[in-house]
C-alpha cells in the first residue's frame, strides 16, 4: 500500500478548515466533578478508559501501549497487565461481556496495511488479536465503540473534520472476528464535527473536529463520541450506532468540555455517569497528570445540534488583487494577510503535532 503524504495533507486539510469557519460558540464549559486523578508516570499518555463491573482499566497510546493500568477508586495503579500481542499504536479502549478490546488503530503516517482489535482478559492477559482492513485505503483513528450486539464501531480521525465510520463487512460481533484475520471494513458513512470555539486540546490544531476517543453507555443507551474540546452524545435507535453516527439528522447533545490538555479517553459508569481524561500533553504540570473528570447525568442534557457560521473560504493558492493607484493596504486585505499569517501558524503546529506523534508510533 503507498503511504499518503500525510503531513501535507493534514496541513493543508487543517488550514482550509481555518479559513472556512469561525467556531461555533457553545454554552460554557459543562460542570464536572473531579473523579481521581493519577498518579502513576506510565499513565501521561492516557489515551483509553473503560470500566467493568465498576473497576477502571486506562492505557497509553504508542510507546506506553504494551499494558493495560488496573485502577483503585484514587486512581493509583493496583496492578499492570500485559497486553498479550506487541501493539503498534493502542489508541483507545473499551470493554464487551467481561473483555478488554483494545484499539490498535493509530497510524499518524497512514501507511498500515491493517489495523487491529486486540481481545484481552482483564484478570490473566490472555487474548488475541483480530486484524481489520478498511475498503478505501489507510486511516489514522483513536475511536471505537461496541454495540449492544457486539458490532465494534470504527470513527476516524480526519483534519478535514468529516470523519469515516466503519463497522466489519459482515457485520461480526466482536465475538465473532477471525483471528488472526484480516476481516474486512465497510463504510458505513461520514460523521462530521462542527468547529467550536471551546478551548483545550494541543496548540495549533483545530481540536474541536479531531475524533480523539468512544463509549457506549449499557444502562442509558447512549453512545458518545469524543473531540479534544467537546463530546457529542447520541441516543441510537435499536443500538445501530453506526447508523445514528452518519444520519446528520438524529439528535444529539454537543456538550462544550472544561479546558484538557490532550483530551482523548472516556468511559460511561454504572450509573451513567461519563468519565473523561486527558494525557499530559507537552508534559505534567508541575509534576502533576490531568485528573479523570465526572460528567453526571448525561441523559439530561439539552439536545442541540452546532450549525457552522458561514464564512467565505479562502483559498490559500488565489492571489488577491491590489489596485495599483491603492499603495496601502485595505481592511479586507489586512483581513487576508492576518488569515494567511494564522494558516501558517496552524499549518507549523499541525506539522510539529504530527511528527512528535508520528515519532511515538512504532
Amino acid at each position: 500500500m503507498v503511504p499518503r503524504p500525510v503531513v501535507r495533507g493534514a496541513a493543508a486539510s487543517a488550514f482550509a478548515t481555518a479559513l472556512a469557519f469561525t467556531g461555533t460558540a457553545l454554552a460554557a464549559p459543562v460542570d464536572t466533578q473531579t473523579y481521581c486523578r493519577p498518579t502513576d508516570p506510565g499513565l501521561s499518555e492516557l489515551s483509553g478508559l473503560t470500566s467493568i463491573d465498576g473497576v477502571l482499566y486506562a492505557i497509553g497510546d504508542s510507546g506506553a501501549d504494551d499494558r493495560v493500568a488496573q485502577l483503585g477508586a484514587d486512581c493509583s495503579v493496583e496492578r499492570w497487565v500485559d497486553v498479550p500481542v506487541d501493539p503498534y499504536d493502542v489508541e483507545d479502549l473499551t470493554s464487551y461481556e467481561g473483555s478488554l478490546w483494545l484499539a490498535d488503530f493509530g497510524d499518524n503516517r497512514m501507511q498500515r496495511e491493517t489495523v487491529a482489535l486486540t481481545r484481552m482478559d482483564p484478570a490473566t492477559g490472555v487474548g488475541e488479536l483480530h486484524r481489520l482492513t478498511y475498503p478505501d485505503g489507510a486511516h489514522d483513528a483513536e475511536t471505537v465503540l461496541i454495540e449492544p450486539g457486539g458490532r465494534p464501531v470504527i470513527v476516524t480521525k480526519e483534519f478535514s473534520g468529516i470523519s469515516g465510520v466503519y463497522v466489519p463487512a459482515g457485520d461480526e460481533s466482536v465475538t465473532d472476528l477471525s483471528s488472526p484475520g484480516p476481516t474486512p471494513l465497510r463504510k458505513v458513512g461520514d460523521l462530521a464535527f462542527t468547529p467550536t470555539d471551546t478551548v483545550g486540546g494541543p496548540p495549533f490544531v483545530v481540536g474541536s473536529i479531531l475524533a480523539t476517543g468512544g463509549a457506549v453507555s449499557a444502562e442509558t443507551a447512549v453512545a458518545a463520541v469524543r473531540t479534544y474540546t467537546d463530546v457529542y452524545l447520541f441516543h441510537p435507535a435499536d443500538g445501530d450506532i453506526a447508523s445514528t453516527l452518519v444520519d446528520p439528522t438524529a439528535p444529539r447533545s454537543v456538550v462544550a468540555l472544561p479546558d484538557q490538555p490532550q483530551g482523548e479517553a472516556l468511559t460511561f459508569v454504572g450509573n451513567g455517569d461519563l468519565l473523561i481524561a486527558s494525557e499530559a500533553g507537552f508534559g505534567p504540570v508541575n509534576g502533576t497528570l490531568p485528573p479523570i473528570l465526572t460528567i453526571s447525568d448525561t441523559e439530561s442534557l439539552t439536545t442541540s445540534a452546532p450549525e457552522p457560521t458561514a464564512a467565505e473560504r479562502v483559498s490559500p493558492t488565489t492571489a488577491v488583487e491590489q489596485p495599483v493607484k491603492t499603495p496601502t493596504a485595505t481592511d479586507s486585505e489586512w483581513e487576508f494577510r492576518a488569515a494567511v499569517a494564522a494558516g501558517v501558524v496552524l499549518i507549523a503546529g499541525a506539522v510539529g503535532f504530527t511528527v512528535r506523534r508520528s515519532m511515538r508510533s512504532r
